[in-house]
C-alpha cells in the first residue's frame, strides 16, 4: 500500500504539518490501496502564503509566457494520460474504458480550451476615453469532487493559469490520487513555484480553512448543494468571489413526436453513465402518459443490457459507486421510492447478482413516478431513473421546471423547431436537443440551487478576471 504524506507547496513536495492520515479505498473491492496525509490549518496557511507571494510576479507575466506554460503542461499531460486514466479508475471506480475515453481526456480538453481562449482574448477595450481592462482576480482556492476528478480540476486550474491567477487546490479526499499525479505534471511543466499548490484534506478542516482564509480572493467549488451553502456562508465574512457548480435533478423531455425506439435506450444510458454519478445526469424521464407503458418496456430492456462489474473487466458499462457512504445513501433512496409507491421496473435494493463485494448498485428504474415523490426531488447520484408521465406539453414544461435545481435539461422531438421552442422555456443553464453532447467551449453551469458562475471556454476564463476602468487613459495603443 502506497503512502502519500506530502503536499505540493511553493514548487516542491513538503511533509504535512500534522499526523492525521486517511485510507484511500478501491470501491470495487472495499479495500484500502493507499493512504494520504490530511492537511491542517497550518498546511492551508503555508499553501496560501506561497500563492500570495507568487501572485504579483505571475500576474505580470505576458500572454506569450502563459501560452508557453500551458503548452508545456499539455505536453506533460499527454505523456501520462493513460496513467491518469488508470488512477481515476482505481480511486473512484469508473470503468477503465470510460476513464480512457472520457475521464482522463476531459482534463486535457480543458487545458487546450484555456490555451485557445488565451491566444485570442482581448484583455483591454475602450469605452470613450476610458480603458477597460481585465486583470487576474488573485489567489484562488479550488475544492473539487471525486466523480469527474480531472474534469473538475482542469476546468478550474487551466483558466486560472491562463489568466495569471495563483491557486491552492484541495481535491476530494475520497479520490486524491489523480490530483497528486496532476501535480507531478505541473511540476514537470515548469509552472513557477507558488503559482499552483495542492493539499489533501477533508472539508470541515482543510476545506473550511481555505474558504475562510483572508488571503484567498476567489473560491471555486464543485460539489453538493448542501456543501455549497456552507462554502458560501464561510466565504461571506471576507466578501470573496464564490463560484459554485452544484447539484442537479435534470429533466429529460420526450415529446410525443420523438423516436422512442432510439430515444429511450439513449436516455437510460445517459442517466446511468459513470454509474449515475454526474451532476447533469438526466434522472427524470418525462414521457407522454399515453406512451408510458411503451417507454417502461424499452427502458427495462435497456437497463437489462448494461453490464455491471469490475472497472478493469472488458465490456463493463457500470462500475461501483465511489464509497460505502454513497452506496448506503442510494440504497436508502431506492427504499423510499418503493415505500412511496413508485413502480419498480428494473434493479432495486442490494448488489447485482454475483457481486458480493464492492459498492455495486443495481441499475434501477422506477415508473409511475409523480414529481412530488422523493425520488423525483432529491439528487440520488447513482444509477437510478424516475419515469414521470405527463398529459400535455405545457404540463411537461411545468414538471421539468418544478425543481430547486436548474443545471441541465434534455429535449427529444422529431421537430427541431418545436424542441427549440421548448428549450427557451427551460429554467436551466444547459439544454441538450436530440441527444446533442456537451461542448467544452460552451458554458457549463446552472440556475437556481445548481450554482452560480460558469465553467469552460471564454465564460470560465472570464470568471477569473476582475474588471478595471482607467478614466482619462486615452486611446494610445495598449496590449489587447
Amino acid at each position: 500500500m502506497k503512502s502519500y504524506r506530502e503536499f505540493y507547496i511553493d514548487g516542491r513536495w513538503v511533509a504535512a504539518a500534522g499526523t492525521a492520515v486517511l485510507p484511500v479505498v478501491d470501491p470495487s473491492t472495499e479495500a484500502a490501496f493507499a493512504d494520504i496525509a490530511l492537511a491542517s490549518a497550518a498546511d492551508v496557511d503555508a499553501a496560501v502564503a506561497a500563492a500570495k507571494r507568487s501572485f504579483d510576479g505571475y500576474a505580470r507575466t505576458s500572454r506569450l509566457e502563459r501560452i508557453e506554460l500551458l503548452e508545456a503542461l499539455i505536453e506533460e499531460y499527454r505523456k501520462r494520460q493513460d496513467e491518469m486514466a488508470e488512477a481515476i479508475s482505481l480511486e473512484m471506480g469508473a470503468p477503465l474504458e470510460l476513464a480512457r475515453r472520457a475521464q482522463a481526456p476531459a482534463g486535457l480538453d480543458h487545458l487546450q480550451q484555456a490555451l485557445a481562449v488565451l491566444r485570442d482574448y482581448r484583455f483591454d477595450r475602450f469605452i470613450n476615453d476610458a480603458l477597460v481592462t481585465r486583470e487576474p482576480v488573485g489567489v484562488c482556492g479550488f475544492i473539487t469532487p471525486w466523480n469527474w476528478p480531472m474534469n473538475q480540476i482542469a476546468c478550474k486550474v487551466a483558466p486560472a493559469l491562463a489568466t495569471g491567477c495563483t491557486m491552492v487546490l484541495k481535491p476530494s479526499e475520497v479520490a486524491p490520487i489523480s490530483a497528486l499525479l496532476f501535480s507531478e505534471m505541473v511540476h514537470a511543466a515548469g509552472i513557477p513555484a507558488g503559482v499552483y499548490n495542492m493539499i489533501n484534506g477533508d472539508g470541515p478542516t482543510a476545506g473550511e480553512a481555505l474558504v475562510r482564509h483572508r488571503d484567498v480572493e476567489m473560491v471555486s467549488f464543485t460539489g453538493s448543494t448542501r456543501a455549497g451553502v456552507l462554502v458560501a456562508k464561510a466565504a461571506a465574512d471576507t466578501v470573496k468571489r464564490v463560484h459554485q457548480e452544484l447539484g442537479g435533478k435534470s429533466p429529460n423531455l420526450l415529446l410525443d413526436d420523438a423516436d422512442f425506439a432510439s430515444a429511450v435506450p439513449r436516455s437510460v444510458r445517459s442517466c446511468f453513465g459513470n454509474s449515475g454519478q454526474s451532476c447533469n445526469a438526466p434522472t427524470r424521464l418525462l414521457v407522454p402518459r399515453a406512451r408510458h407503458d411503451e417507454v417502461v418496456a424499452l427502458a427495462g430492456q435497456a437497463a437489462g443490457a448494461l453490464r455491471v462489474g469490475p472497472p478493469s473487466a472488458a465490456g463493463t458499462a457500470l462500475g461501483p459507486v465511489v464509497s460505502e457512504t454513497q452506496f448506503d445513501r442510494i440504497q436508502q433512496l431506492i427504499g423510499i421510492a418503493i415505500a412511496e409507491g413508485a413502480t419498480l421496473v428494473a434493479g432495486g435494493l442490494g448488489r447485482p447478482d454475483g457481486l458480493e463485494r464492492g459498492y455495486y448498485v443495481r441499475p434501477t428504474i422506477f415508473a409511475d413516478v409523480s414529481n412530488d415523490m422523493t425520488i423525483a426531488r432529491e439528487e440520488v447520484f447513482g444509477p437510478v431513473l424516475a419515469i414521470i408521465p405527463y398529459d400535455t406539453e405545457e404540463e411537461a414544461i411545468s414538471i421539468a421546471n418544478d425543481t430547486p435545481y436548474g443545471l441541465s435539461s434534455y429535449i427529444t422531438s422529431g421537430d427541431r423547431e418545436r424542441a427549440r421552442h421548448v428549450a427557451r422555456r427551460m429554467r436551466a443553464g444547459m439544454v441538450h436537443l436530440n441527444g446533442a453532447p456537451l461542448d467544452s467551449a460552451a458554458p457549463f453551469g446552472g440556475y437556481k440551487q445548481s450554482g452560480n458562475g460558469r465553467e469552460c471556454g471564454i465564460f470560465g476564463f472570464e470568471d477569473f478576471l476582475e474588471v478595471k476602468a482607467v478614466f482619462g487613459h486615452g486611446r494610445e495603443d495598449v496590449e489587447s
